[in-house]
Order: C-alpha cells, then sequence, then structure tokens
C-alpha cells in the first residue's frame, strides 16, 4: 500500500483557456479538481465519461447540465451523470472557485502523485 500527501498550495495553477484554470490530482479511482473561474470567461459546453459533482468554494455560477440550470454559490453541490451536456458560467463579477470530484479517475488531469 502507498499513502500520497498532496499540498494544494504547492501546486500550479494550470491555465485550461483564459478565465479557466485548474490544479488537479487523481488517486486510482478518482480524481478531484480545483478549478478557478473568472467573470467573462468563454463557456465550453462538454461531456465526460466521468460522473462529477462539482462543490462551490467561493462565487456563484449557473452550471448548465443538460436541460437544467442549478445557481450554485459557495456551499452548493450538483451532481454531473456521466455523458451529460455541462458547463458553468460566473454570475457576477467574482471569480468561482470550485471542488470537482471525478469518478472514474480522470488520467489525463494528473498523474498518481509518487512519494
Amino acid at each position: 500500500m502507498q499513502v500520497h500527501q498532496i499540498d494544494w498550495s504547492a501546486l500550479e495553477w494550470k491555465t485550461i483557456r483564459p478565465g479557466v484554470e485548474q490544479k488537479a490530482f487523481s488517486g486510482t479511482g478518482a480524481t478531484i479538481a480545483l478549478h478557478r473561474l473568472q467573470p467573462g470567461h468563454e463557456p465550453k459546453p462538454h461531456r465526460h465519461v466521468n460522473e462529477q459533482i462539482a462543490y462551490i468554494v467561493s462565487g456563484v455560477a449557473d452550471f448548465h447540465i443538460g436541460e437544467t440550470v442549478l445557481r450554485l454559490g459557495p456551499g452548493g453541490i450538483a451532481v454531473i451523470p456521466p455523458n451529460v451536456l455541462h458547463h458553468a458560467v460566473v454570475v457576477g463579477d467574482q471569480e468561482v472557485i470550485n471542488l470537482d470530484v471525478f469518478t472514474p479517475a480522470r488520467p489525463e488531469y494528473a498523474a498518481l502523485p509518487t512519494g
């Protein structure tokens, strides 16, 4: 058994596209990703085979999930089923920090840490 410890503050923000940044890492069965969304970022509707649980740490965002729109603020949670088209749009002028959990793990986001 190998145990890993991650320090979020030691991970650098990766720019996904203008206005969207990410820090992420994976275990063998799940991926956790911290996203920073800026007001005015370009939404990119997408889908993936992973279930996604999105938790809003700060800010307010409209999550478009299939035909449903959920407005979530701090403490709000949305569950996005696999293969459902979705995206988020920042509401207002405050950046949004959201924490996402994906299962199964998304190896394209981050490799299992070593050490």
